[in-house]
């Protein structure tokens, strides 16, 4: 059995424990979009998280982040979570049956279009689509892998999707994680707060952004474009677009394919 678990600004803990559940403890906000964490290192959470508009969105209960401590299902008196790989090599695997059971309290509950994930240099790149997909599923579970990843089979059983954060390989699942949902959080309605900012952002319509100016309108003998001080909003928004067009065709032109 668990006991309800410790929140703060919106965090929650998820851990074992042989007392019974506190009836008396907050429950989760109900409807409000969850991120669950499986990590060994929950302590990094909510890091960075609960840091500027998406720790103020975390305070208001705007989203939820819950921690699950993998090492709480470690199995003899170690709590031993890994093991040598079959067929050898170097490294350790993270235990089927660890991560098993730990995924299986963390999906409990969970209703309607909720994806589990697995940070893996393997897997689909996240990009700005995937954020805006998972801002409107009603949570996510993110599996944080380490050593030398998790064993294979619970990744086929529990239908896990696999991401990564690019073409490198990181020590542990944890700063993909915190990544993934930062890009993920900030499409949340309500959020950032102006939703133009959103849509005119790198990415949101295929291109990359085009370059802000801000005053002192000379700095360093560089002034500020003419037509972003003339005020002709529409002559404005054509060299947006143009400037736009400009910089993807220069840095990633494999968007405009």
């Amino acid at each position: 059995m668990t006991d309800a678990p410790k929140r703060s600004h919106g965090r929650k803990a998820i851990k074992l424990t042989a007392q019974p559940t506190d009836l008396m403890a907050p429950a989760p906000l109900a409807h409000v979009w969850t991120a669950r964490v499986i990590t060994l290192m929950p302590g990094t959470f909510p890091g960075i998280l609960g840091e500027s508009l998406t720790g103020k969105a975390l305070r208001e209960g705007r989203w939820q982040l819950e921690t699950i401590n993998l090492r709480d299902y470690g199995v003899g008196k170690h709590k031993n979570v890994d093991d040598t790989p079959a067929g050898g090599g170097a490294g350790m695997v993270l235990r089927p049956d660890v991560v098993g059971r730990a995924l299986e309290d963390a999906t409990e509950g969970t209703r309607g279009n909720w994806p589990i994930l697995y940070m893996s240099p393997r897997g689909k790149r996240i990009d700005q689509e995937m954020a805006r997909t998972l801002s409107a599923c009603d949570g996510v579970t993110i599996l944080c892998g380490r050593f030398e990843g998790v064993d294979e089979r619970v990744l086929e059983h529990y239908g896990i999707q696999e991401v990564s954060l690019g073409d490198f390989v990181m020590t542990g699942g944890e700063i993909a994680a915190h990544a993934l949902l930062d890009a993920t959080v900030r499409l949340i309605p309500g959020v950032l707060g102006n939703a133009e900012s959103i849509e005119e952002e790198s990415f949101s319509n295929g291109r990359l952004e085009h370059g802000q100016y801000t005053r002192p309108a000379v700095w360093k003998g560089r002034e500020i474009p003419e037509v972003l001080m003339s005020g002709h909003h529409g002559k404005v928004a054509d060299w947006r677009k143009e400037e736009s067009e400009r910089i993807t065709r220069e840095r990633r032109p494999d968007l405009l394919e």
